[in-house]
């Protein structure tokens, strides 16, 4: 089996509104990693540059879905219920960063955000 590809903006980005930056999104899940180290073995996890076009997120997740935190999901895991599949790519992926922690622990049995 694969591994999740998991992709999170780094901080300290500038932006047109000046900077330095970290985006609170990805923040959320870097933090549930911090609690849950062994995730970081289980997915490949990709700190990526906030500028645009995300050429790795893009080809995996299509153009409209290159915003982070992005969590795309292993070809051989079927699609899961709180995934959205990329039109352009085929591929399932989740965006939203507390569905993102809430799939990981349930898949790999650990710790998930309190409902």
């Amino acid at each position: 089996m694969g591994k999740h590809i998991l992709f999170l903006l780094k901080p300290g980005f500038k932006a047109t509104e000046g900077g330095p930056f970290y985006c609170p999104d990805s923040a959320g899940v870097e933090g549930f990693l911090k609690y849950e180290p062994t995730i970081e073995d289980l997915v490949e996890v990709k700190r990526i540059d906030f500028s645009q076009p995300r050429q790795e997120v893009i080809d995996l997740a299509g153009t409209a879905n290159q915003g982070c935190p992005v969590l795309v999901i292993d070809t051989n895991s079927g699609v899961p219920e709180e995934a959205n599949v990329s039109e352009e790519t085929g591929r399932a992926f989740i965006s939203d960063p507390i569905q993102i922690c809430n799939f990981l622990g349930r898949q790999f049995g650990v710790a998930r955000p309190h409902p």
